[in-house]
């Protein structure tokens, strides 16, 4: 990828329609007519995409994480299939009285009646027999398939809670929880995300456009641009998924938007922004856009290019879920970045300078590197002592990082919803009575020889409470084993490590442990997994990118070093958040992985946006201390509203009830609200001023394009404040 150097000064004319050949306007008439092109294919295409495609970027009815064949659990799953039942789990309806009171005679007959109702709703009706518990609470077990897709499931449950809570006296009520109870919960929260999710993320933009721009009509473009991009990025998705083999769920087609719109409004503010300064130095509308789409799409491609080749890491992960959300947003990306440069453009430039209304650019005012604005004032305090200001930077990061200490990862079933759903009010209903295990037991499957001496081991091992012989095929036993420790706890993950290693070390038992608590052990194991081949995969595309676009070795290194630093500032001060505000007791166990991802791939673009422009300033003339200020002052207003509108896009996220997302959203809000407001501001600059021309080390772009203004590799001379109407090329 080439950067595109400019001219330090504008040649004679530039300002108006009568310079030299090489600078004079374009005739209206081809631009005009390639603009109106570009809409109508746009627009014919975006007809045709909904008219033919589907209706979304969802392609599997399950919303989560399916596991590798690899996995236990996975395994018990495919020989349960073997079973006349299948793969079942039960939905468990909890009958206990509001008041804590014991279970009446007339209570209990009324629950047997309900028992008998609810009988025709499982796969083995004669299971569905009330049990009752200490006579303060009674149980009844409906089983249910885990292979229906979420919506199936959902109105099954949604059916045995409605049937199970009818003609109830009171104060007795019905809680239904179990595995598929906990399903249908998540469901209800991805029920309609796409739309809440968009709306949410459209009406945010749409503010802090409006406020960025302070025109009635400026934000409706770009608005639009990344409205129809998001759209028809949804629908490739749907087309695209099945056949490169992932499985995109309703949570990644609601990340998908956040990323496309997030992304695409950047590129939106870049161009934007370039577009307005050219307008100052040409009365052509359509050189002005040449001039910027020329100096802002190298930075665009090359920051896309880091996003999507990072998104794309993602499909060497075990999870399928993890799989579908890499593809996805790598979609999403190249679909925001082809909306960028390519329809963005076209619409901006037919309406003219009146789109600006009331701030309308004017020949001959000066551009924004010119202006002694406030980061031409931020610059100035930065060079004055540079490596206080790099010391003090690197301080608060690590200050902020050392929030992360205690740090603990691994949701329980019961703390991953932000507000309390009916499953995990049963499931607590029922641990007051019964081992907290057994709204979701463990099944244990071993050869039909060894059921019984299997179910023996498991019984003698540290945190198991029961083990139930349920049934029996030709080459296969099973068991339901029920722990004493809530699925998804600490306690639960060493009991099924535990139970694992027991029956693995019998002879000839061919035993195996899966139910819905040995996958979120195995989903937290996979999880660790894709983390570690994930994460250096990322930063080294980051670094190969950032090698290439600088030709640089150093400049790439700090670079790197800074946004790695900022990542674990934000993980630190969302810990603190999170336990101080929120008082969530850990991480989901894949938020650290996402989190990073989206931070590094995302966070370094505000520094490909600086530093690009840093060089072509250089290789214009400019010594590189005196370029990095230059780079500031022009790029410093555009990248922090870049920053805030990505920081708020992904606090939508929180607007779903699930902790998983909350968390994804604040720390990589916070991430980018560091990663512009104090790494690019104040530390990459201080870093570059204290290296000089040895950030470029091997390269020499100050001697590619001429020493500096005074000759000297410090240069004295600031052009972003001296006033010369210069024009560089850049971001």
């Amino acid at each position: 990828m080439s950067l595109h150097p400019s001219p330090t000064h504008p040649p004679a004319g530039r300002g108006g329609p009568a310079g030299p050949a090489g600078d004079r306007p374009h005739a209206p008439g081809r631009p005009r007519t390639t603009a109106w092109l570009v809409l109508l294919l746009t627009l014919i295409g975006l007809a045709a995409a909904f008219a033919l495609g589907p209706n979304g970027a969802t392609t599997t009815r399950t919303t989560g994480a399916a596991l590798p064949a690899s996995a236990q659990s996975a395994r018990v799953a495919e020989i349960l299939r073997t079973f006349p039942t299948g793969t079942a789990a039960p939905a468990i309806v909890v009958y206990s009285n509001g008041d804590g009171s014991p279970l009446t005679p007339d209570q209990q007959t009324a629950i047997a009646a309900r028992a008998q109702a609810l009988a025709p709703l499982g796969l083995v009706p004669g299971a569905s027999r009330p049990e009752t518990v200490r006579d303060e609470v009674a149980t009844v077990a409906v089983l249910l398939p885990t292979g229906a897709g979420d919506s199936d499931n959902s109105a099954t449950v949604e059916r045995i809670r409605r049937t199970a809570s009818e003609h109830l006296p009171a104060p007795l009520r019905a809680q239904v929880t179990g595995a598929p109870a906990i399903r249908a919960d998540i469901g209800k929260v991805f029920a309609g995300a796409d739309t809440d999710l968009l709306i949410a993320t459209a009406s945010v933009v749409a503010v802090l456009l409006l406020v960025t721009y302070r025109s009635p009509l400026l934000w409706l473009v770009p608005l639009a641009v990344v409205g129809a991009g998001d759209r028809l990025a949804s629908v490739l998705v749907g087309v695209l998924a099945p056949h490169a083999g992932v499985r995109v769920d309703a949570s990644a087609a609601g990340i998908l938007s956040v990323l496309v719109f997030g992304a695409g409004t950047d590129y939106a503010l870049l161009l934007v922004s370039r577009y307005r300064d050219e307008l100052h130095l040409t009365d052509d509308r359509f050189t002005a856009m040449a001039r910027a789409w020329r100096g802002t799409a190298p930075a665009v491609l090359a920051s896309g290019t880091t996003v999507v080749l990072s998104l794309l890491t993602l499909l060497a992960a075990d999870l399928t879920n993890n799989r579908g959300l890499g593809f996805a947003g790598a979609v999403g990306i190249l679909t925001a970045m082809l909306f960028g440069l390519v329809v963005l453009p076209a619409a901006l430039v037919l309406p003219g300078r009146r789109l600006f209304w009331p701030f309308v650019p004017k020949v001959g005012e000066p551009v924004t590197a010119d202006r002694r604005g406030p980061w031409s004032r931020i610059g100035r305090a930065v060079a004055a002592r540079p490596a206080l200001v790099a010391v003090g930077g690197t301080a608060v990061l690590l200050l902020l990082a050392s929030g992360a200490l205690g740090l603990r990862t691994g949701l329980a079933q019961a703390d991953s919803f932000r507000s309390t759903p009916e499953a995990v009010l049963g499931q607590r209903t029922l641990a007051a009575v019964r081992p907290a295990g057994a709204a979701a037991p463990l099944t244990l499957v071993s050869t039909a020889a060894t059921g019984e001496a299997v179910a023996d081991a498991a019984r003698l091992v540290p945190g198991v409470a029961s083990v139930t012989t349920t049934a029996r095929t030709d080459r296969y036993a099973r068991a339901d084993v029920v722990l004493t420790a809530a699925p998804g706890t600490a306690d639960s993950d060493r009991a099924v490590r535990a139970l694992r290693d027991r029956v693995a070390a019998l002879p000839g038992a061919d035993a195996a442990v899966g139910g819905a608590t040995a996958e979120a052990y195995d989903t937290a194991q996979a999880n660790a997994h894709d983390t570690r081949v994930v994460v250096p995969l990322v930063l080294t595309i980051v670094l190969l990118v950032l090698v290439a676009l600088l030709r640089a070795l150093v400049a790439p290194l700090l670079l790197v070093a800074t946004v790695i630093a900022s990542y674990f500032a934000a993980l630190g001060a969302s810990w603190l958040l999170f336990r101080t505000v929120y008082d969530f007791p850990a991480l989901d166990t894949n938020v650290p992985l996402l989190s990073f991802l989206f931070l590094v791939a995302l966070g370094v673009d505000y520094n490909i946006f600086l530093i690009a422009r840093t060089r072509e300033d250089t290789v214009a003339g400019h010594d590189t201390r005196t370029a990095v200020r230059r780079a500031l002052a022009s790029t410093g207003g555009v990248i922090t509203s870049a920053g805030i509108l990505l920081a708020a896009v992904f606090a939508v996220l929180g607007v779903l009830p699930l902790i998983t997302l909350t968390q994804i959203g604040v720390i990589v809000g916070i991430g980018v609200l560091l990663d512009t407001l104090l790494v690019r501001t104040v530390l990459v600059p201080a870093l570059v001023l204290l290296t000089g021309r040895h950030f470029w080390w091997p390269g020499r772009p100050e001697t590619a394009g001429g020493r500096g203004n005074d000759g000297t590799d410090g240069g004295a001379t600031d052009g972003a404040d001296d006033g010369d109407g210069a024009s560089p090329v850049g971001v």
